[in-house]
């Protein structure tokens, strides 16, 4: 059957189980940062690597989808200028995805460099400046509140995805036959 203009199935099940997970993972491997509502987020190394796997659009909505659904769940009611700065995340280094080819066994030198520029200017935009400025519009708070928590959460998604990220993308990378790889033998 031939795709269709859209998402393939695979793509639907990963933002469904990469925002499920984003749930759980937002619940249970968060870190207080003794900031007032920011923690230290392992969601942002699984964002990251679902993101490369399937592009900007599955990036985008994990984001979106996972943080309004543990916001939801864990608070009550989802804080948007957070959730579309996640989902801003998952965007921007879903972007980078077409640079990097995981799927084909490739996560040498190279592409953890372009894998963590790319995460490194996807956590700045998103929380040093659009969820700090959209707390600001949106929820009338202080300034010199939101853009410490900025400083803060984006800082800690820079080390988060940087460190955990990269292992979980060089390990996928690893499980991945290399393209070309294989030879026939006489």
């Amino acid at each position: 059957m031939a795709r269709r203009n859209g998402l393939s199935i695979i793509t639907v099940v990963a933002i469904g189980i990469g925002s499920a997970l984003f749930v759980i993972l937002g619940r249970f491997g968060s870190i207080p940062s003794g900031i007032p509502n920011t923690s230290i987020e392992t969601t942002y190394a699984l964002l990251a690597l679902f993101s490369l796997l399937y592009g900007p659009v599955a990036g985008l909505l994990i984001g979106l989808i996972g943080h309004t659904l543990k916001d939801a769940i864990f608070y009550g009611s989802p804080w948007f200028s957070w959730v579309i700065s996640s989902g801003l995340v998952g965007l921007i280094i879903g972007l980078a995805s077409s640079r990097i080819s995981i799927a084909d066994g490739h996560f040498g030198r190279k592409e953890i460099i372009t894998f963590n520029v790319a995460q490194v200017a996807a956590n700045a935009i998103a929380w040093f400046a659009v969820a700090p400025l959209l707390d600001i519009l949106i929820y009338a708070e202080p300034a010199d509140k939101v853009f410490t928590q900025g400083l803060v959460a984006g800082a800690a998604n820079m080390v988060t995805v940087g460190v955990i990220g990269t292992l979980l993308a060089a390990a996928f990378g690893k499980t991945r036959t290399k393209q070309g790889s294989l030879r026939k033998l006489n």
